[in-house]
């Protein structure tokens, strides 16, 4: 447990996921333009969004950065708006991480921690309060991400290196 009684780390970016009405022109900017490589893709009725998997980087430190497009633009949630839709966070500990934001009074968004597009545990922070729970976003989708072991090397490595 760290000094100030946080039961958990969060260790850095672990993604960006980029909306339009029209993933096209993400692609266009990101893939073609920038030379991300597309490392996979995702598709999923219940969260209403088409989505390309790029990575920036290489190795456990790499980001990636999400590239979606609604299957359709009139449902929720809408991942196009707005069009920086979330920033997902590596946690050391995402169990131990809701546990005590939520006692801290942290608004989460429906569905629960559950396996993420990239294949790793995930929840998200809600935008927005609520009286129950009034600490959110401000605005932001947070997700946050279960980091594998790897990730959690790479970090205390870097950290140990860092003066």
């Amino acid at each position: 447990m760290s000094a100030s009684g946080r039961p958990f780390r969060i260790l850095g970016i672990q993604q960006i996921a980029l909306g339009a009405p029209d993933k096209g022109r993400l692609r266009r900017l990101w893939v073609e333009l920038f030379g991300l490589p597309v490392t996979g893709t995702f598709v999923s009725e219940r969260e209403n969004v088409d989505e390309d998997i790029c990575a920036l980087g290489h190795g456990p430190l790499k980001v990636e950065v999400d590239l979606m497009q609604p299957l359709d633009p009139d449902r929720k949630p809408a991942v196009h708006v707005p069009p920086l839709n979330h920033v997902g966070l590596w946690v050391d500990d995402l169990p131990k991480a809701v546990e005590w934001l939520t006692s801290q009074g942290v608004r989460f968004a429906p569905g629960g921690i559950r396996r993420g597009a990239a294949g790793f545990d995930i929840c998200f922070i809600h935008p927005k309060g609520n009286d129950e729970f009034p600490i959110a976003g401000e605005g932001v989708l947070i997700e946050l991400v279960q980091a594998p072991p790897e990730v959690i090397r790479a970090f205390d490595a870097l950290a140990a290196g860092a003066v």
